[in-house]
């Protein structure tokens, strides 16, 4: 960051691109209310701390210790809004069929797509109140799926997210209301599975 301060990414696609399964006014207040307020509030957090400023916030998020006490729980909250939402837009994507290294994984891992759908699902699903579900490569350089309460990263136990679901009520109230699980399910539409091959050939480096 500068001393402009962190700015909120633009989305890779139009507000309607992801319909039916995300509707258009959901995406406008996610990213351009939610999201900007997430990164308003960091540059806010960071203010008086220059040295700061000057990391990138997956910095920051892994190394929250490392952080004055007086804004930590502000920089984990608003720092993890910023970065798991810029994570979230990038692999989204309709008709992005799952190939390459991390298809081979996946099965690896799980035994089938099959199967880590429904691992995935239940992570979500059971998630109690706000948070993410995550696929990560942990410490040992396997996938592990895993779950986060409110803006909680993975980053900050060392293990580094390559697919995330936001299910936060703001992520799909408007459209799915309180079915959470129809929600989910529409997810399996719209993952960017070559961004999520990206991220995980980054995070096997």
């Amino acid at each position: 960051m500068n001393n402009s301060g962190y700015k909120l990414p633009a989305l890779p696609y139009s507000y309607d691109a992801l319909e039916p399964f995300i509707d258009q006014q959901t995406m406008q207040l996610h990213h351009d209310k939610h999201h900007q307020t997430y990164v308003d509030k960091l540059n806010a957090a960071l203010t008086g701390h220059e040295e700061l400023k000057m990391k990138s916030p997956e910095e920051l998020i892994s190394n929250l210790e490392s952080l004055p006490a007086e804004i930590k729980t502000a920089v984990q909250n608003h720092g993890g809004g910023h970065i798991n939402h810029s994570l979230f837009w990038n692999i989204l994507k309709k008709d992005t069929a799952i190939t390459g290294e991390i298809k081979e994984a996946i099965t690896t891992q799980f035994g089938s797509f099959d199967a880590f759908k429904e691992q995935f699902s239940k992570a979500a699903l059971n998630q109690f109140g706000s948070g993410w579900a995550w696929l990560v490569v942990n410490q040992a350089g396997a996938l592990e799926i895993t779950a986060t309460a409110n803006q909680n990263s993975p980053l900050s136990d060392g293990k580094m997210p390559i697919l995330a679901l936001d299910i936060w009520e703001h992520a799909y109230y408007l459209k799915y209301q309180n079915k959470r699980p129809d929600y989910i399910e529409a997810f399996f539409n719209i993952i960017n599975w070559d961004e999520v091959n990206n991220n995980y050939r980054a995070a096997k480096k």
